[in-house]
């Protein structure tokens, strides 16, 4: 019997060649925040996922919160990335460019001119750092300032900067763009009411001004290019980053998942972060939550919008998952880090190699193209 995590999937038009998506995580080695001859090779060498999902692309200069990511506002910035997508489809790969904005989680060494990052809220993410520049000058990860909160006249900017990325990404040759609202991240300091303190049309007071921001982005970014090369991920219940557990993430997320079923986007991908490592060094715990249920709940309303599920997957988990119905895709990171022939490996019942953590952020090829696939 053939297993279904590899068999082939149409999303929204996109034909995939498996259901193995490699999900997005931040490497930091672009120099000059422009993808670059390695980046190419980096991500071609994983083409045989059905889906990549590359790391987060800043959207702005002021949406980046880590040194030498490669953005996707600039000329320079598109060209470096279509020497990606043009390396990936040549051999019959399908790549999305994640759209990223941190928020508050920056730092002024990263910032134009020095400045604040800025927030929906005017709340400092305590315990976080930001890879940026130190006293010194040099790369380092450092604490993050209180943002500076946005005025309600510039949100309508951001919603635009997202637009505008997104058309760059398909003139890069990118097949879709993924809005990165997980993570503790822009959108999730306008969705949680713990962090949001606002008292305009955006507060965190209504379920509708919760949402405003994020749905004013994905109506953007799919007038801007289409709902069938658009998806979003979302990390429901995570905590990652300073973002406190309120009483509303079910109803805030049940009727989000809604809105993108009705918007019918090619996916939602959910993020479970219990066990997740994060830049710093710390793994979040395995918190006591209803994150599957509320999956199962969210699932429902998608109709035809699949569903990614990301953290803590194996093969056989994966495939349970997705016979059973409760998920459409499967979310791999860090075992893609060191097994760039993942889906042969899982395929085949080959031993996975593991990653050398001291490599994920930073440097040079070491830890990035040099992992060999099996037997090689």
């Amino acid at each position: 019997m053939k297993n279904t995590l590899f068999e082939a999937y149409n999303l929204s038009g996109t034909s995939l060649s498996n259901r193995v998506v490699m999900a997005p995580m931040t490497r930091s080695r672009a120099p000059c925040d422009v993808a670059d001859t390695m980046t190419a090779l980096y991500y071609t060498q994983r083409a045989t996922a059905g889906l990549i999902v590359t790391e987060g692309t800043p959207v702005s200069r002021e949406g980046q919160g880590y040194l030498f990511n490669p953005g996707i506002y600039s000329d320079d910035q598109i060209a470096g990335w279509k020497l990606t997508t043009d390396s990936v489809h040549a051999v019959g790969g399908r790549i999305f460019a994640q759209l990223w904005h941190v928020g508050r989680l920056s730092h002024p060494s990263i910032q134009e001119g020095g400045k604040l990052p800025v927030s929906p809220s005017s709340r400092k993410a305590e315990g976080t750092k930001a890879f940026g520049y130190d006293e010194n000058g040099q790369p380092a990860l450092i604490d993050t300032p209180a943002p500076r909160p946005l005025n309600t006249d510039e949100i309508p900017r951001l919603v635009e900067d997202f637009a505008w990325a997104a058309e760059n990404a398909i003139a890069a040759g990118f097949d879709g763009v993924e809005i990165h609202a997980a993570n503790g991240y822009l959108f999730e300091q306008f969705l949680n009411p713990g962090v949001n303190d606002r008292t305009d049309k955006y507060a965190a007071d209504t379920l509708d001004n919760r949402l405003r921001f994020t749905l004013e982005v994905i109506d953007a970014v799919t007038t801007r290019i289409g709902a069938n090369r658009t998806g979003i991920r979302l990390s429901p219940y995570g905590q990652i980053f300073d973002m406190p557990v309120y009483p509303e993430i079910n109803e805030t997320y049940l009727a989000l998942a809604a809105e993108i079923g009705k918007r019918e986007l090619a996916y939602l991908h959910l993020m479970n972060q219990s066990g997740f490592s994060r830049a710093d060094g710390k793994v979040e715990g395995s918190a006591e939550n209803g994150f599957f249920e509320l999956m199962r709940g969210m699932k429902s309303p998608l109709n035809a919008t699949a569903l990614i599920l990301a953290g803590g997957l194996t093969r056989d988990l994966a495939t349970e998952m997705i016979e059973g119905g409760e998920i459409d895709l499967a979310g791999f990171g860090a075992n893609f880090i060191s097994n760039p022939d993942l889906v042969a490996r899982m395929q085949n019942g080959l031993p996975l190699a593991e990653p050398d953590r001291e490599t994920f952020y930073g440097g040079d090829s070491k830890g990035y193209v040099d992992y060999p696939p099996y037997g090689a």
